[in-house]
């Protein structure tokens, strides 16, 4: 069975509760996901080079990521997560640029197998936000399944 690492920053739990719904959707597809605020990576003893597809998550606040995402990136530019499936996420108020430049890190840095583009939500509970997230999940799973 495939796994996956989804890795979240939350300051409202907006962008935990897409996180659950980005796994949900993994899980849809078959594979064991495991959920990590990032906060509590380094206790957690999770690697992420033993996972098929890792996705990250974090809200834009003042047009940025949370720094604890920040940090979160650079520490995994020490793991070997090339080919490996990717996506990012998170939720935002009006700017949106932080899944775009947590996205862009992960393909051109970690040179992993994106899935289209990063998903931006307001809210998962907003306009279709469940099946956005859950139906991103799910595209993530599907590039491992080729």
């Amino acid at each position: 069975m495939a796994k996956a690492l989804v890795v979240y920053a939350t300051r409202t739990n907006q962008t935990k509760n897409i996180a659950e719904l980005v796994a949900e959707g993994m899980r849809f597809q078959g594979m064991e996901v495991r959920l990590v605020n990032v906060a509590e990576f380094d206790k957690s003893g999770v690697d992420p080079e033993e996972f098929d597809a890792v996705v990250l998550g974090s809200p834009t606040y003042h047009g940025e990521m949370l720094p604890s995402m920040k940090t979160f990136l650079f520490k995994l530019e020490r793991s070997n997560l090339e080919g490996k499936a990717g996506g990012a996420f998170g939720a935002f108020g009006w700017s949106g640029e932080a899944p775009t430049r947590i996205f862009e890190t992960m393909k051109h840095v970690y040179r992993m197998n994106m899935a289209g583009g990063p998903l931006m939500l307001k809210s998962a509970s907003l306009g279709g936000g469940v099946q956005m997230a859950q139906g991103y999940g799910q595209e993530v799973a599907r590039i491992l399944a080729g």
